[in-house]
């Protein structure tokens, strides 16, 4: 649950902010990514503390170095968080993210399946409604951007090349 909390509260002060006058926070997907990269902040980081062996405990069995692939999960979770806040890289950072949460979600099947769950938000339904919103905010970032460096390289028709 802390992942969500973190996503909207985060989104909502930047949002909150851009309407208030910060210029640089008025388009919509600039709050999205502020939270979603805290949201990776924080999921990156308990790879590593606090629920790591929670986390390797969620690699499904037949898997190998379930280890590794935490730690792997954890440092892409970390590097597409801050590939988020950096204008250049935000187009691989989100198509990179909207995939890791494709690529992680049969491990939240697993533990909600196999009786793994931990909490009422581990549950099925609630973890797949949480995925399903993590992903459309990850989604959504990467299509703007693909749409916006289009029209900003060919031009609002497409027809004709920008110098």
């Amino acid at each position: 649950m802390e992942p969500l909390i973190v996503l909207v509260v985060v989104s909502l002060v930047l949002f909150i902010a851009g309407a208030a006058g910060v210029r640089r926070l008025r388009p919509w997907p600039i709050p999205l990514r502020g939270g979603l990269a805290a949201m990776f902040m924080l999921t990156g980081t308990v790879h590593f503390v606090y629920l790591r062996s929670d986390l390797v405990g969620m690699v499904p069995p037949i898997l190998p170095y379930p280890g590794l692939i935490v730690t792997i999960t954890g440092v892409l979770e970390l590097a597409g968080a801050i590939g988020l806040l950096w204008r250049p890289t935000v187009l691989w950072a989100a198509g990179g993210l909207t995939l890791l949460l494709i690529a992680m979600f049969p491990a939240n099947l697993y533990i909600a399946l196999n009786g793994l769950a931990t909490s009422p938000e581990d549950e099925l339904i609630p973890r797949t409604l949480m995925q399903i919103l993590f992903l459309s905010v990850s989604s959504a970032i990467w299509i703007y951007y693909l749409r916006h460096r289009s029209v900003r390289r060919y031009g609002k028709d497409f027809g004709q090349l920008r110098s």
